[in-house]
């Protein structure tokens, strides 16, 4: 099978497509044909080996993936061949490839009407805001949820699954154009943490009160501000840290508030929770088909394409979801 493939620790250029064996799937796994893989920031980091994961070379970077399945483990039963599944490639790895293995108690069905490319385009995006959302901080209608990175991929669907979920939900991005996109998808106030005071502004919008919930895949000091600007009783999403600085947390603040921080760590709860994310998506899929959920696709590329996908990615500068097509 045609992949792309990292034969050292290298730079996006330096991948090369070449031919792998095709993956034989284990008893509780499914072979799939690939139709589409989304890019991930953490997909430029794993051919770097800057990654908590390190495959033996050589490996087919990509970890998101959408395919027709073309053969079943011994042990599944509850997938059958020709089905259309969307999930996270088996070993964190792999789906830059004609053929990528996933573990079926993970795949999610893809219902008829929704295409290939919307499928891997809101998967780990949904799947994380939805989990962290719904999940961790059981957001009630009417709460204040506070989105950071708003325009990001998990931050934007983040928005409009708050949005769906009856909250008043306040954008928080570095940039006009970004906040213009927040706004676009429904969130009710808007703060460029560039020009404005985060704090200040948190107390304008909720009058004093404070946020019941944020979500936060950034981390740094934008994290430090609003832990000091929780309500009572709220909840404190750890999602990531984009900004590339762990922040750390005085714990008296969450004391004097009452609040909770919660950590959010979407792969994992997979694993861990298998029926609790396939209901999970039952629900994102229903959101979609009702346009609650939209995507954001950025660009399309083919798969020889991926060096340049993985170079446009890694500058930070893009709005909205890359994806492989190897479907035509």
């Amino acid at each position: 099978m045609k992949a792309i493939i990292c034969e050292n620790y290298c730079d996006p250029d330096e991948l090369t497509v070449a031919h792998l064996p095709t993956p034989t799937p284990e008893d509780n796994q499914v072979l799939v044909k690939v139709l589409a893989a989304g890019v991930n920031f953490p997909d430029t980091l794993i051919i770097q080996g800057k990654y908590q994961l390190k495959p033996p070379f050589p490996f087919a970077p990509g970890f998101e993936v959408v395919g027709e399945v073309i053969e079943c483990g011994a042990h599944v039963r509850s997938i059958k061949m020709g089905d259309k599944i969307v999930g996270l490639a088996a070993n964190g790895h792999g789906a830059f490839a004609e053929m990528a293995v996933v573990n079926a108690s993970e795949a999610i069905s893809v219902p008829n009407e929704v295409n290939h490319l919307d499928a891997v385009a809101i998967y780990t995006a949904a799947g994380t805001s939805f989990h962290a959302l719904h999940n961790r901080a059981n957001l009630s209608p009417h709460e204040f949820l506070l989105v950071n990175g708003a325009a990001g991929g998990v931050g934007l669907t983040a928005v409009q699954i708050g949005k769906s979920l009856g909250a008043t939900v306040i954008a928080a991005a570095s940039s006009k154009q970004k906040l213009k996109i927040a706004s676009e998808n429904g969130a009710d106030f808007l703060i460029d943490y560039q020009t404005q005071d985060i704090k200040q502004e948190i107390n304008r919008i909720t009058n004093g009160y404070g946020l019941d919930v944020c979500l936060d895949p950034v981390g740094g000091e934008i994290f430090n501000t609003v832990s000091r600007c929780m309500a009572w009783g709220g909840r404190l999403l750890t999602v990531g840290f984009a900004s590339g600085q762990i922040p750390t947390l005085p714990a008296n603040l969450a004391l004097l508030k009452g609040y909770s921080l919660v950590g959010v760590y979407w792969g994992e709860s997979i694993k861990r929770n298998s029926n609790q994310h396939k209901t999970n998506f039952v629900e994102i899929f229903e959101l979609l088909r009702i346009k609650k959920i939209k995507p954001n696709i950025h660009k399309i590329y083919a798969l020889a394409e991926v060096p340049t996908a993985l170079a446009e990615i890694s500058n930070r500068q893009i709005n909205g979801k890359l994806i492989i097509d190897l479907s035509k």
